[in-house]
């Protein structure tokens, strides 16, 4: 259930939500379309509005350069995506292969200023780090400057097609989730606009860090895989699993959290489990389907389980099995990455016996196919 305002201070506009490096444009078109927000919250929104049409200039010099850019240069590498339900592992994996300094990643300030991450998120990186949390909201993984992150808040801050927006507009939560995660009910010109934009971001990000190829990860991709492969025929996928019986009790505790941090209007009438119920079968069999024709070179499997055992080993298999170049030189990075995250302690989310016997029902393929810890030759 969303909670009630019980003082004053629930009535200040938050200084982090995520929808303030929006776009105007796009801002107000997701907030007429859900159908504004509730009370306690226009303060919020109104510093949103704020934000973005102070920006706005900025924005449209730094788009104007970029282009300008972009056409001076050849087409970016084809990146490496990173799929996955969430909560399967696909952050710590992340994590790993992101300190191989041949590959590119998503910034927080991209994230946060993806408008604007070139020219006035480099004057504010500053303050926007020291506003970075800790650590994530959904689990205790530490939150840094230079932390690699998902794309998906930046998209959300650069269309009205993302499940985020589900989040933040929960009024209208299945049929955003419908929208954003398989563009269901969007028109092609809807479907379009996201493809540039999303282009353009990836593109932007290529150019801020010197051309270097991207690694992506975000778990929308996992249903998303058929369009990236019409983008990009060369990229390279590595598909990270876990028991779905772990992934269902976590990503209930993913969405809770993120509804209670982000909603912007009530949001009690969903049925979280019921919504991670329906989602996973129909996310995990459509990346079953696009990358069933993959050639072994382009595309491989991870068990999370495995990976947490033996990091070291999985990656090199990963490399070997994509023919990516360069693992011998990243090794000593991935070592010390995981000396950092030597003492981690995941959180424990504990499965009913009745939520047990409805995942084991609804997701028996899929827990026949990684219902146990993998050995993947």
């Amino acid at each position: 259930m969303s909670r009630e305002p019980n003082c004053w201070r629930d009535w200040l506009p938050s200084a982090n939500h995520p929808l303030y490096g929006c776009d105007a444009l796009t801002l107000f078109k997701v907030v007429v379309d859900n159908g504004g927000v509730d009370a306690r919250h226009v303060p919020t929104l109104a510093a949103v509005f704020a934000s973005a049409l102070l920006r706005a200039p900025f924005s449209l010099a730094e788009r104007a350069w970029v282009a300008w850019s972009l056409r001076r240069l050849g087409p970016m590498p084809a990146p490496v995506f990173i799929l996955g339900h969430w909560r399967s592992g696909t952050t710590h994996l992340y994590n790993l292969l992101s300190r191989d300094p041949q590959f590119g990643f998503i910034s927080p300030v991209a994230v946060g200023l993806p408008w604007d991450m070139m020219g006035l998120g480099s004057v504010l990186r500053p303050v926007l780090e020291r506003a970075l949390p800790e650590r994530r909201y959904i689990d205790n993984v530490a939150v840094r400057p230079d932390s690699p992150q998902e794309d998906e808040i930046a998209l959300a801050n650069m269309s009205p097609l993302s499940f985020y927006h589900g989040l933040y507009f929960p009024r209208h939560f299945g049929r955003n989730l419908q929208r954003g995660l398989y563009h269901e009910g969007c028109t092609a010109a809807e479907t379009e606009g996201w493809r540039r934009r999303f282009v353009h971001l990836l593109e932007k990000v290529s150019l801020a860090q010197g051309g270097r190829r991207l690694l992506i990860k975000n778990p929308v991709y996992s249903a998303r895989v058929a369009m990236l492969r019409e983008i990009w025929p060369d990229a390279h996928f590595i598909h990270i699993h876990r028991d779905p019986r772990a992934v269902f009790v976590s990503t209930v505790h993913f969405y809770r959290t993120l509804l209670d941090k982000l909603a912007l209007q009530p949001y009690g009438h969903i049925d979280v489990e019921q919504v991670v119920l329906d989602h996973y079968p129909r996310i995990m069999q459509a990346l079953l389907d696009d990358t069933a024709d993959l050639p072994p070179d382009r595309f491989v499997e991870v068990a999370f389980e495995r990976f947490e055992r033996e990091p070291l080993a999985e990656a090199e298999r990963i490399y070997r099995r994509l023919n990516l170049p360069g693992y011998s030189a990243a090794e000593p990075r991935f070592k010390a990455y995981l000396g950092e995250v030597r003492g981690y302690a995941k959180n424990e989310h504990r499965l009913s016996e009745a939520g047990r016997e409805r995942v084991e029902r609804r997701w028996s393929p899929f827990i026949d196919r990684w219902g146990a810890p993998a050995v993947t030759p």
